[in-house]
């Protein structure tokens, strides 16, 4: 029988066994991507089923941003976005100030409208993804400043 001599290797493959056996070490788990929530007033002035538009009014403003799934982060094709602001065109509450648009196949959207213009004190959008297929998320991402020409959101989306 041949004799085993410890030597460095040994020992510390030795060691890192007993410490991953006591439950001291574990693997890396990727946490996911937590859903965005629902901002409070993002709903105000909300229709639902405003029409899928190609522009809302003369345009010169663009609403951008992207949509993915909650914990893989894929990115969502085909899903509605409703955009809706006070702007120069109209305020928030007009119908004609509301439109909605479809993710393309990066999960990314894209709406031109009018120039956004301060209410009640502060320039800032109002947008709802409100299909049925995740759950219902209104935000109303206030801008850094009114002279912003485009204002990006992002939407993560949790299963209904």
């Amino acid at each position: 029988m041949t004799a085993i001599l410890p030597n460095r290797r040994i020992l510390l493959a030795s060691g890192a066994a007993a410490i991953a056996a006591t439950g001291l070490i574990v693997p890396a788990r990727a946490r996911g991507i937590a859903p965005t929530r629902t901002m409070r007033g993002g709903a105000n002035n909300y229709r639902p089923g405003a029409p899928i538009v190609e522009r809302i009014g003369g345009g010169g403003f663009w609403m951008t941003g992207t949509v993915r799934r909650a914990g893989d982060g894929a990115p969502l094709e085909g899903q509605r976005i409703q955009i809706w602001a006070h702007t120069t065109e109209g305020h928030e509450r007009d119908p004609h100030s509301h439109g909605a648009t479809l993710t393309d196949a990066k999960g990314v959207f894209r709406l031109e409208m009018p120039q956004i213009v301060p209410a009640f004190g502060q320039a800032h959008g109002h947008l709802a993804y409100d299909s049925g297929d995740f759950k219902t998320v209104f935000l109303r991402p206030i801008m850094s400043s009114a002279a912003d020409t485009t204002l990006d959101v992002d939407f993560v989306l949790e299963a209904a």
